[in-house]
């Protein structure tokens, strides 16, 4: 298991939490998506190989940046 820091813009509230979380989660091989919005970032857990720009561009499909 890998885990990665993602920073992601524009997350402000629980709605944004649940999107970025749910993006995150839907990439085949995530585990784990958990964000912290005071730091805006979203901590992946994920089996080795996943493909962390799909991971990315689910996020920006969501409406947000990453930085």
């Amino acid at each position: 298991m890998q885990k990665e820091v993602i920073q992601v813009a524009g997350m402000t509230c629980g709605h944004c939490k649940q999107a970025v979380e749910g993006a995150a989660s839907s990439v085949k091989g995530v585990s784990r998506a958990e964000v912290d919005l005071k730091a805006g970032n979203v901590t992946v857990e994920m089996e080795e190989g996943t493909n962390i720009t799909e991971i990315k561009e689910e996020i920006e499909d969501q409406g947000y940046d990453i930085n």
